[in-house]
Order: C-alpha cells, then structure tokens, then sequence
C-alpha cells in the first residue's frame, strides 16, 4: 500500500519525475504526455471511481466525472491514465471492501459518486495519503468528510448536491393546494437523507404541512415503510436523494400508485421513472464538475487539504404530464415554463 500518494501527486506535474511516479503507480503504458496544451496528461495515473448503486442520477454523476476527467486530459487508456470503476449495488460492506482493494491496489485517487460510498473511500483512503473527490454528498460535515466546506482540511472534497427543499415545498403546495400531510421514506444510516428530513420538518409549518417520516434500514424495508405511509394517510409523497428508496423506487412506486398517492421527486430521472413532478438538479453537470475537481488535484493545481468543496444548487422544476394526469394533478400556472420530461428525448 503507498504512503507518499500525496507528494506523488505534486511530482507527477513535473517531467524529471515522470519514470518515478510510473513506477510508483504501477498501471499505464509508456506514451508521451498530451501536448494539446490541457491540464493533465500526466503518465502513469491510476484513478478509482466507487459508485454506490445502479440508479439513474448516480449514473448521471458518473458520466458526468468521466466527462470532466477527459476535458483535463484525464481519460482512461490515453497518457498511462487508468480509470478502474466499481459499483457497490448498494452495498455498503461491498463499498468498504472496493475501496480498500482501490488503495492497496495502487489508486493514485478515488472518486466516490454518493455520500456512502464518499464515506467508505475516506475510511479506507485517510491513513494511506490517497485523496477523495466525492460527488453529490449532500451534507459533508456531518458525514465526517470535512471539517468546513471552504477548507476541508480532511484529505477529501468534492461536490454537495444542495437539493432546493424549499423550492421542492413550493411545488407541493401548488401541485396540491389542498394537501395537508408529506410523507418521507428516507434510511436511518444515510447521512444526506437525515439532513433532509430535518430542513423539510422546519419548512413544512410555513407551508400548511405536516410530516409523516418513515425511517427504514435496508432495502428489504422499502415495501413496508411504504405501506407504512399509505396506511398513515398521506396525501403525497416526497422522495430525496436517498439512495436505499431512489435504488427500489418501483417499490415505493407500486404502493403508492395503488392508492392512489402521488410522488414527487428530487431530479429528473425519478420523474421519468413515475413521479409527478420535482425541482431538479442536474447531476450530469455535477458529475462534470466533480470530475474537473479531481483534474485539478491529480495536476497538483489544487490541494486536496484546501481545496474547497463545490455547493451544486441550481435546480429546474420538470414535471410529467403522464403521472400527472394519474392522478387528477392539472400542471399550475406558475408552472407553466416547466419542462414536461414526457416530451424530452
């Protein structure tokens, strides 16, 4: 296992060192450092990338890191660059066995796409000098990834997907100007869904709601914490970024449909999958964003230590006229320049 990544890092900028951090890494051919004038290019580079789950925003998260990687001249296969992916399904036990194979293996960086797997590539990463860029960690001081998000001061950063709670809120309302009760299936051991349920508990009372919370631990719970919010009555469900609910979304899905209770998502891809509507962040461009991050640490333009993390909160209201007319919701006027992802290619 390497314990001088970090010092390897800086070296890799600077040709003198090129055999040496070639050999320290022990992946990637021989060829000649891009000469396009772009950041990277740097032979010899070997980067891990652990994805949490198969869902589709995660998925989106990864397209748009590998996407950010190679405008920084990062790709894999080109210049000795070696991009080695995983995907933990979801598990967590899985997430901390990849990443530690990513660190002994010789990973010059990882990249983790979701607050779990951010957690289980820092555990694995800290005492070894290998640093973490991670993508759409919703809360990253309370998940122990930094201690400020100006200066992490951890030996990881990356991007926090700031979902708009207040504009999600917003939309309820209008989409549903006589619902009284929001339900929330979120997981008890998902840091990001905590901090949610917590601010939307806050908003609700300004907004004529009341919050039904179901906690559950794994995904064999999903269908009875879904039961769960349908016996209870609620008018609505809103689901977040959790990744345990958003991994068996058509199990939450067929409950509520059933009884006929709508659902609103937290991004695009759960509209397209069956909710109603969602003030959406667009996890590609965060993807991207996260990818030239982990550029800029890779070319020693950036300090790990230091480098601060990168609030993602713009967000655009889509909506499906399909679920929509499910159940009886007509599209508000002040929503009437949203994008209807049943139009979208």
């Amino acid at each position: 296992m390497k314990k001088n990544t970090m010092k390897k890092l800086t070296a890799l900028t600077c040709a003198g060192a090129m055999s040496l951090s070639l050999a320290a890494c022990g992946s990637g051919g021989n060829s000649d450092p891009s000469s396009s004038g772009e950041a990277g290019g740097a032979e010899g580079v070997k980067i891990g990338i652990l994805q949490y789950a198969q869902h589709p925003s995660l998925d989106n998260c990864y397209e748009g890191v590998l996407q950010g990687l190679a405008e920084a001249g990062y790709t894999d296969g080109e210049n000795g660059v070696s991009i080695e992916f995983q995907n933990a399904n979801g598990s967590t036990s899985d997430a901390d066995l990849m990443a530690k194979t990513m660190v002994s293996t010789g990973c010059d960086m990882i990249i983790a796409v979701a607050t779990p797997a951010a957690m289980s590539a820092y555990a694995a990463a800290k005492d070894a000098d290998v640093p973490v860029i991670y993508a759409a960690a919703s809360d990253p001081i309370g998940s122990g990834l930094a201690k400020d998000l100006n200066a992490p001061e951890t030996g990881a950063s990356g991007t926090k997907d700031a979902l708009n709670l207040e504009g999600q809120m917003k939309m309820i309302r209008a989409f549903l100007p006589e619902a009284d009760t929001i339900g929330i299936l979120y997981t008890t051991s998902e840091p990001n869904s905590v901090a949610h349920l917590k601010t939307f508990q806050e908003l609700a009372p300004d907004y004529g709601f009341t919050i039904e919370a179901v906690g559950i631990t794994n995904e064999s719970e999903v269908a009875s914490g879904a039961a769960t919010l349908v016996a209870k009555g609620v008018d609505c469900v809103n689901n977040f970024t959790d990744n345990n609910v958003v991994n068996n979304l058509s199990t939450l899905l067929h409950a509520t449909d059933e009884a006929g209770i709508p659902v609103f998502g937290s991004e695009e891809e759960q509209v397209r999958n069956g909710c109603v509507a969602s003030e959406s962040l667009d996890y590609v461009a965060l993807g991207a964003e996260t990818g030239a991050m982990a550029a800029a640490v890779l070319s020693g333009e950036a300090d790990i230590m230091t480098l601060p993390v990168s609030v993602v909160a713009e967000s655009t209201p889509v909506y499906s006229a399909a679920n929509c007319a499910k159940f009886g919701i007509t599209l508000p006027e002040g929503y009437s320049s949203a994008a209807n992802l049943d139009e979208a290619e």
